[in-house]
């Protein structure tokens, strides 16, 4: 057990090496509850989101639908990533990240007034992971018959609420950090451990932060903190695509800083490695380019390729896929490949 963003969070319930396995080859389950779920209401609420956040909430048009974007500061630094539902008109629902709840509760409630929006930290929910290629197939067993083929039927980056009966209800999202199918779970922290327990029963393996780690990475998804800050920008983090300039008129916090770096140019990218020699790859090891220096953001040693793999931030001229760079590991230069991400993604290898 260690701290994790003020919670008390398993680095593993057994094997990690296996946990990371069960979520490639079957299911796993992961407690999420850290996660901060804040429901914002409002008859402005989709005009306050599209001021808060870099990509664009106009893409939310369908009822439950989700959007992955970066939170910025005025200078185009990422205050946090995060998930954002479109439930209707005045209402959307937004997943932020455990280490940051209180600096984004903060920036929102400072921004909300200004567009009439309420904003609700939903202390009341749990929210649980499922994760793999039959971890559908397991949450689906425990709903409703009448509510199953409506759940086998979510497209991803979708979500919906499913009622459990006697009022008790689940919002139930096809979204994930692993890049395997799955679910994300959001329900009364009452039911949490009931539910973990059967899906355990049901063959679902419970899985804790070192498997996550190992997976998201396998998957080169960013993580905050490592990959990206308040000082990072998203253009240069590997994360150009969550950010949308096609309406010039939606004015984001941070737009701005973004076109002036953009007009100027960019200088670093952000890039995947492969290791080539033997060694383990972790964050903050110095990357040699021709083109100068980088650092590596996130590493580690992946269970499914049984390499050494990592995600870096390059000087911009330095290296294109399939270039050869040099990893600083304990003082000694390691030769590495730079590779399209992802690494692995739906129990698929997909570099070599």
């Amino acid at each position: 057990m260690v701290d994790f963003g003020g919670w008390d969070m398993p680095v593993n319930y057994g094997s990690q090496i296996e946990e990371h396995h069960a979520v490639r080859q079957d299911a796993g389950i992961f407690d999420v509850s850290h996660m901060c779920v804040i429901d914002a209401r409002g008859p402005r609420v989709r005009e306050f989101f599209g001021r808060l956040i870099a990509n664009d909430v106009d893409k939310l048009r369908q009822p439950g639908k989700a959007l992955y974007s970066c939170m910025l500061n005025e200078a185009g630094g990422v205050i946090d990533d995060l998930i954002v539902y479109f439930l209707d008109e005045s209402f959307f629902r937004v997943v932020v990240n455990a280490g940051t709840r209180d600096k984004d509760l903060a920036w929102m409630r400072a921004i909300a007034p200004g567009y009439g929006v309420q904003l609700q930290e939903r202390v009341d929910l749990a929210m649980v992971a499922v994760q793999g290629p039959n971890a559908r197939t397991r949450v689906i067993s425990l709903l409703p018959e009448q509510h199953r083929s409506s759940a086998q039927a979510l497209e991803p980056f979708f979500g919906k609420s499913i009622s459990m009966g006697e009022g008790r209800e689940w919002f139930v999202a096809r979204t994930g950090y692993t890049g395997e199918d799955g679910f994300e779970i959001m329900l009364p922290a009452s039911e949490a451990p009931e539910v973990w327990n059967k899906l355990n029963a049901l063959g679902v393996k419970s899985a804790g932060l070192g498997a996550r780690d190992t997976l998201r990475l396998e998957a080169a998804m960013n993580l905050y903190g490592n990959d990206m800050d308040e000082v990072q920008n998203p253009l240069e983090s590997g994360l150009a695509w969550t950010v949308s300039f096609d309406n010039p008129a939606r004015d984001f916090i941070g737009r701005k800083a973004l076109e002036a770096l953009k007009a100027a140019g960019l200088q670093k990218k952000f890039v995947a490695l492969l290791l080539e020699d033997r060694g383990v790859l972790r964050g903050h090891q110095k990357v040699v380019t021709p083109a100068g220096e980088g650092e590596i953001t996130s590493g580690t040693f992946s269970p499914t390729m049984e390499k050494s793999i990592a995600l870096a931030r390059v000087p911009r001229s330095a290296a294109d896929i399939g270039d050869k760079v040099q990893v600083d590991v304990r003082g000694k230069l390691l030769n590495a490949r730079v590779v399209k991400a992802p690494f692995v993604r739906n129990g698929k290898i997909l570099v070599s």
